[in-house]
């Protein structure tokens, strides 16, 4: 079988489908790697991907084997393998770039996984104004995107050849430039009032000189008056938020946090 086709890709999330009918996955799930099969099917047809993303080459012959053997948890390790391909490619960063993420407590390149994706859903309406803090290549942000089309998506992050690397993804994954601000710059210079959903992976340890950030992070969302949502990977914002935010989601990895 070849994959890659753009037309092909309705086939393949078919035949995903119909090999979920009794697997016992639940639909919220099924929907969100049938939508990532649709995004990835395309990317590995594309000579300008595979030329820059050289693991993904054996991605259809794989996500083939399991669709024949009717297997939906080897379809999802598929589709985690080529995330990650996807997520973590190029740490480019520059010397002073490294120095100024050192010193904040940086961490650095965690993709964030599929969970955020899933429980998302309900939350990112058309006119949503979504933000990724420390967005690395960008490739969370712009599945974010493709899968539930908001107003805007801003990447924030302060590496230049990694914002020029997601301006590559986003033009093959077909999300339109207006869809994306991209931001080459300090977390700490972005304030967060303007943007409806936030998504943030724990991008400075809380203590030492991060702990500034998450201190005007707070503050200036203290300030808002429209609703926010808050999606915090390995979360430490609890100890910052005023009460106003309530915790509706937690374990352990995802905290999510909203206020009306």
């Amino acid at each position: 079988m070849v994959v890659g086709e753009e037309d092909n890709a309705g086939r393949w999330i078919g035949r995903f489908r119909s090999i979920c009918e009794h697997s016992g996955v639940g639909e919220e799930r099924i929907a969100l790697l049938a939508g990532l099969i649709r995004i990835f099917v395309p990317l590995t047809g594309d000579a300008g991907v595979l030329a820059r993303y050289p693991g993904l080459s054996d991605f259809p012959e794989s996500l083939a084997k399991s669709l024949d053997r009717g297997d939906p948890e080897a379809v999802e390790a598929d589709l985690v393998r080529a995330y990650v391909q996807l997520h973590g490619n190029s740490m480019g960063y520059a010397a002073s770039e490294r120095c100024e993420i050192d010193h904040w407590g940086g961490y650095w390149c965690h993709a964030g996984g599929f969970l955020p994706l899933i429980h998302a859903a309900p939350h990112i309406k058309k006119d949503i104004r979504f933000v990724d803090y420390g967005a690395g290549n960008g490739f969370q942000g712009l599945l974010f995107q493709s899968l539930y089309p908001h107003a805007l998506t801003t990447q924030i992050e302060l590496s230049g050849s990694m914002i020029d690397e997601g301006k590559r993804l986003q033009h093959w994954m077909g999300i339109p430039e207006e869809r994306v601000e991209w931001i080459h710059g300090n977390i700490l210079d972005v304030p967060p009032a303007r943007f409806d959903f936030i998504y943030i992976y724990r991008p400075v340890r809380p203590e030492g000189p991060g702990r500034v950030f998450y201190e005007r992070f707070a503050r200036a969302l203290a300030g808002t008056v429209h609703p926010v949502t808050i999606f915090s990977i390995a979360d430490c914002l609890k100890d910052f938020l005023d009460r106003s935010f309530e915790i509706f989601f937690d374990d352990g990895q995802l905290t999510c946090f909203r206020r009306g």
